[in-house]
């Protein structure tokens, strides 16, 4: 089987890789890994300056759109350069949701912000009693009522947690509950909420991994009814789009590349490289990293032919965190002492993925509910729950 990619894609290979070299600098690099927070305006808007953003939100057939295997390169291509893109990937993928759901105002009014990068979005689905089970959300949004003249009025109460980047995004695109008296799938309401109405704020929350995190709060938040994406109690239908996006057509997923190529570097330097065993367990996590890129290009592909991922997301998301998961336990392990001291440390990134890893198997949906869902919707096996 021919795996080589389109000469097209490849010259936009060879495109970001050349914009990544004259733009991205080590403090910005430096400065993310230290404040947690993977969003640099300056090369964000360096991008949008290009037209690429604009290109990959207009999507495959549309005019200057980006075919899909070209942003799986875009994303493949940021992330082994360690840039800072989460914001990017994050209003990517709302601004699909808002390409296909979204109103003639919200095409008017968002998207061109997103386009010149002026704004970027984060994503309020978890809640404190329900993380991977989002239709369990309870933050409710309640008309209210008023002048039946004058635009509706939601009022949204509750809290979401795992908001990341929400302290530097424009928008949150919220899930709430407008009827609890329904099945949890049928009583929701998306919106795409400006972060600056009042009534929201926010706390940070420090991961083991590094990154900034917050818990999002929303006390008598009054929502215009033109900030809503789909039908009244169709938040469901929004909500699928939306994960089909988050599971696998964009995001990054080759994070035991980066640790692969860094622990090559360390064990040449220091003759760890010499041990035969050494050499058998880095093979192993080449591989693996193999396979990822292959489970993660099917979604693209799948998408550039016109059609909607949906289990080879879960699929490769599932295969991807559980790799790298494995990678870092043996770089750990190989490393030894020396692959816990963290920075300054000459090995301080196998501690970085060694606390970095774990988490991977949660957002975007753990590795039980991506296993759940492939057997049921690909395998077709009974429900577990």
């Amino acid at each position: 089987m021919d795996f080589r990619p389109k000469e097209s894609v490849e010259e936009f290979r060879r495109w970001i890789r050349g914009f990544v070299a004259e733009h991205l600098t080590e403090d910005m690099i430096e400065r993310a890994r230290r404040t947690g927070t993977f969003h640099d305006w300056g090369f964000h808007r360096a991008l949008a300056a290009t037209g690429v953003i604009a290109e990959g939100m207009a999507g495959p057939g549309r005019a200057g759109g980006r075919d899909p295997l070209e942003l799986y390169v875009f994303f493949d291509e940021l992330g082994l350069a360690d840039a800072p893109f989460y914001g990017l990937a994050n209003t990517m993928l709302v601004a699909g949701v808002v390409e296909q759901i979204g109103s003639a105002f919200h095409l008017a009014e968002v998207l061109p912000r997103f386009h010149r990068g002026e704004a970027i979005a984060a994503l309020g689905y978890s809640e404190p009693g329900s993380g991977s089970d989002v239709a369990a959300a309870a933050t409710r949004a309640e008309r209210v009522p008023g002048d039946p003249e004058d635009e509706p009025v939601w009022l949204v109460n509750g809290q979401k947690m795992f908001t990341t980047l929400v302290h530097e995004a424009g928008y949150v695109i919220l899930l709430t509950r407008t009827d609890p008296d329904v099945a949890k799938h049928r009583g929701l309401t998306m919106f795409l909420v400006p972060t600056d109405l009042p009534g929201i704020s926010f706390q940070a929350v420090e991961t083991m991994g590094g990154d900034r995190t917050n818990i999002t709060y929303f006390a008598d938040v009054r929502v215009p009814d033109r900030w809503r994406l789909g039908e009244v109690h169709g938040g469901w239908d929004v909500m699928k789009v939306a994960l089909a996006y988050e599971r696998g057509v964009f995001g990054n997923m080759n994070q035991g590349v980066s640790l692969l190529r860094r622990f090559t570097r360390w064990a040449t330097e220091t003759g760890a490289m010499d041990d035969t065993a050494v050499r058998k367990r880095l093979a192993r996590i080449a591989i693996d990293n193999e396979i990822t890129a292959l489970l993660a290009l099917r979604p693209a592909l799948i998408a550039s032919a016109g059609g909607l991922p949906t289990t080879e997301g879960s699929i490769a998301k599932l295969y991807a965190s559980e790799a790298y998961n494995r990678a870092a336990e043996a770089c750990l392990d190989m490393a030894g002492p020396e692959g816990l001291l963290g920075e300054p440390g000459d090995a301080w990134f196998v501690d970085h993925a060694a606390r970095d890893a774990p988490v991977t198997t949660i957002y975007g949906g753990t590795s039980e509910i991506q296993r759940n869902n492939i057997a049921e919707h690909r395998l077709g096996l009974p429900r577990s729950r």
